[in-house]
């Protein structure tokens, strides 16, 4: 069963940036969408954005332009590089297959403020 460690969130001033992590144990190739969902206190999860094996991407409209997703098949690794970071992005971040597949892992909180 294959199980997800996010990493590489953290306290950030409005503007900052982060680079997201999700590290597999095994193979993410046979998911060929791959995903990033965010789930704000009191909010339910939502997902963020998708890239695909063949690099077909999508990002919810609140982040385009500032968030890039990609993904290392051969590391069993997909990224999340966060730019101009704003307070309503902070949230615990997931990454998982799309649909949602495999089993969640314990996020990575990004928590933005001055």
């Amino acid at each position: 069963q294959v199980q997800l460690v996010e990493s590489g969130g953290g306290l950030v001033q409005p503007g900052g940036s982060l680079r997201l992590s999700c590290a597999a144990s095994a193979s993410i190739f046979s998911f060929n969408i791959m995903a990033w969902y965010r789930q704000a206190p009191g909010k339910q999860r939502e997902l963020v954005a998708f890239i695909s094996n063949s690099g077909f991407i999508n990002y919810v409209d609140s982040v385009k332009g500032r968030f890039t997703i990609s993904r290392d098949n051969a590391k069993n690794t997909v990224y999340l590089q966060v730019n101009s970071l704003k307070p309503e992005d902070t949230a615990v971040y997931y990454c998982n297959s799309y649909p949602t597949g495999i089993s969640w892992g314990q996020g990575t909180q990004v928590t933005v403020s001055s």
